[in-house]
């Protein structure tokens, strides 16, 4: 068989010939590495990933399909995808597409038979950098020139490009998924859907959820609480969600650097003391920035379902998936009004924290665990908690 070549071409020089699958086109990226096992669906279609390559450590990847009901946004949103081996067929009852199939469909570049291990302990040691991948363009220099020319990740706005266009409301649950019920766009969760038995007798509360890359199964995870949401844009201001009279306020994960989403900085600031709120991922660390904190960019950020977390308040250690690049700088918060509730036992980074006098709490993981473990689903119930006793 005739295989296309693809090449995966590093700022530093560094290149990796394979053969090409997916979409015949070049697109650049920061290039990170995933250690999750499987999920990867999940993964192309987590508006977390928008501006990078994704590297998947596991060695066999698409040999169980792709389907509508693992789908976790409109679209997929990584720039490529970079993996060992490719599986051209799939073994799954679920399954609708096969892998290569699926990323030609939705114009994403994919590359295999490459070294990913090679790759990955590269990154590792040099950290996260920009990157090409095209099977358009097969010559090193000009690839590597590309690369080095590509935005950094250092003061992307990001949310802007994945976030909603107008608000929407949302009562979709876990449950609709095992009954075939999901969909490929937010207008399935819209106004009227029906919500599934075993929450209607739940007392609902009303959240406004800012969207800066908001993945469906936290949406639904919200809805199993006991919550009724209403997801709004990345720039919606402070009185707006307010005039929406929420009982809480929800901000998501998303991708990019924190630091120029400044508008959602100010927005927070405006939110606080006035309503619960509960962030995570990019919305934990716009909370720290709106509190007077810092964040940093890491060497190759977390990303997999395997992510060790302390939990400092009970002592126990959670399993967690993450995809964040950016972090928390700890010594930049007040210690007088904010308390570090979680830490990461990998590398010790931030990656839980409260206010000691405010409804205001946040983690940097991903609580809804799609995929991942459920070790941290407990959260939502403490938003609940937070929301009941204010």
């Amino acid at each position: 068989m005739n295989f296309q070549t693809a090449i995966l071409a590093l700022e530093d020089g560094l290149c990796f010939r394979g053969h090409a699958f997916g979409a015949p086109v070049e697109r650049t990226g920061e290039v990170i590495f995933n250690t999750s096992l499987s999920g990867y669906q999940e993964i192309f279609t987590d508006p977390s990933y928008c501006g990078q390559i994704v590297v998947l450590t596991n060695p066999e990847v698409g040999n169980y399909g792709l389907n509508r009901l693992d789908e976790e946004s409109r679209q997929p949103f990584i720039e490529g995808l970079v993996v060992r081996e490719h599986s051209p067929v799939a073994s799954n009852w679920r399954s609708e597409w096969v892998l290569g199939d699926y990323l030609k469909q939705r114009g994403v570049p994919a590359v295999s038979e490459i070294d990913t291990r090679a790759l990955v302990r590269h990154l590792r040691d040099r950290g996260s950098m920009r990157a090409v991948i095209s099977s358009v363009d097969t010559d090193e220099h000009s690839l590597v020139k590309k690369a080095c020319q590509a935005p950094s990740m250092v003061g992307l706005d990001l949310a802007q490009r994945v976030t909603c266009p107008e608000k929407y409301g949302w009562k979709q649950q876990s449950a609709d998924i095992f009954a075939g019920k999901a969909g490929t766009s937010p207008s399935f969760g819209a106004p009227g859907t029906q919500v599934s038995s075993s929450a209607q007798s739940l007392r609902r509360f009303q959240v406004v959820a800012y969207d800066f890359g908001i993945k469906y199964n936290i949406l639904r995870r919200l809805s199993d609480v006991g919550c009724d949401v209403t997801v709004v844009p990345a720039q919606t201001s402070a009185e707006e969600a307010l005039a929406l009279q929420p009982d809480g306020i929800f901000l998501s994960n998303g991708p990019g650097d924190p630091e120029p989403v400044s508008y959602a900085v100010n927005a927070i600031r405006g939110l606080m003391g006035r309503k619960p709120i509960f962030g995570i991922c990019l919305g934990h660390q716009l909370l720290g920035l709106a509190l007077g904190g810092k964040t940093y960019k890491l060497k190759f950020g977390h990303h997999g379902g395997n992510q060790p977390v302390k939990n400092l308040m009970t002592g126990k250690v959670e399993i967690t998936a993450q995809n964040h690049g950016f972090a928390v700088d700890p010594d930049s918060l007040k210690d007088s009004e904010l308390e570090i509730t979680h830490l990461n036992l990998n590398d010790h980074t931030c990656e839980g924290m409260r206010h000691r006098s405010l409804p205001v709490f946040s983690v940097q993981y991903h609580p809804e665990a799609s995929p991942g473990p459920h070790d941290a689903s407990y959260l939502f119930n403490d938003f609940i908690k937070l929301m009941s006793e204010s």
